[in-house]
């Protein structure tokens, strides 16, 4: 059994606004409402992969109602602790013309002492069939910044693999806690360095200093330059095909749950990082954040090629 953790989750509302401008008024359709957080995008693309996760993390409020209840007709699992204050909302206004966007997201709730200790206790009694864990997105007020070494301190003493996803701090302090894999950015992991930009060759020497700390692998995505997954044993490079891209908001969870899935079946590493990114490319081809076509992953399984990087 695959968890995922979301501490922060969201409503995502997403609209199209062609050629966007601040300060200015934009007329648009409707916009597209999810339920949204980097955990739940996660699960989102592992039900569609036909794997069974539960979701687990804070919900509060009307807004926690309203993700709740569109989990439940999603058919996803979870064992959510009820918050008093307000789950956040985040917008994300889409220009295509121009092809990029810009993302509104919400700091978020407050978490009490007493809802925290409730989610540990939750989590402690899924770990004692989980499989494997991700933990993903940012933290929520009144949760120390450390949480992410936290938990995968506890992982690691029931022996259970965790990927872990954040960025900032939350990601300096989780890497202390030696997760199974991390999954940055190329930005995510230049902040890290306190480097403004880093070439390809400076950034998988960044991995490897991480993975001498103890993390096992670093998946470091690259957009549209495809991905690098960096262990301290090899180094394998994914050249990926250009598709017509309509929003890529949530491909980096997408890449977890295909990376998730493909460990899961015990894939190769190779065949673990073709998953990863044709479940990335799959969800940049959908409208709504945190979605694949299981055809489209197929068909895209294809064209990845999957080199070997000589070792730094």
């Amino acid at each position: 059994m695959i968890v995922t953790i979301t501490l922060n989750p969201a409503i995502d509302i997403a609209y199209k606004v062609n050629h966007f401008r601040i300060g200015h008024g934009h007329r648009v359709e409707r916009g597209r409402k999810t339920a949204g957080g980097k955990g739940l995008n996660v699960s989102r693309v592992l039900k569609r992969l036909g794997d069974s996760p539960v979701c687990t993390g804070f919900l509060g409020g009307i807004n926690g109602k309203w993700i709740m209840d569109q989990l439940e007709h999603e058919g996803l699992d979870q064992t959510f602790i009820e918050i008093k204050d307000e789950t956040r909302t985040c917008l994300a206004f889409l220009d295509e013309e121009n092809g990029n966007q810009t993302e509104l997201m919400e700091k978020g709730p407050f978490v009490s002492a007493e809802e925290q200790e409730e989610f540990e206790e939750t989590l402690k009694q899924l770990m004692s069939e989980a499989s494997l864990i991700i933990a993903s997105g940012s933290l929520v007020s009144g949760i120390p910044v450390s949480y992410y070494r936290e938990i995968s301190e506890w992982a690691h003493a029931a022996r259970i693999p965790i990927l872990l996803d954040t960025s900032g701090e939350a990601l300096e302090k989780g890497i202390e806690g030696k997760p199974f894999l991390i999954k940055p950015n190329k930005a995510e992991l230049c902040k890290y360095m306190n480097q403004a930009n880093l070439s390809i060759d400076e950034l998988i020497a960044a991995a490897k200093n991480i993975c001498a700390q103890g993390v096992r692998y670093v998946l470091l995505s690259l957009g549209k330059d495809g991905a690098i997954l960096v262990g301290d044993d090899q180094i394998l490079r994914a050249e990926i095909p250009t598709v017509p891209v309509v929003n890529a908001v949530g491909s980096g969870d997408s890449m977890v749950a295909g990376m998730a899935y493909g460990l899961q079946k015990k894939y190769s590493l190779e065949d673990c990082l073709k998953w990863a990114c044709a479940c990335g490319i799959a969800n940049a081809m959908e409208w709504e954040t945190g979605t694949i076509q299981p055809h489209a992953v197929q068909e895209l399984l294809e064209k990845i090629q999957i080199k070997q990087e000589a070792k730094l």
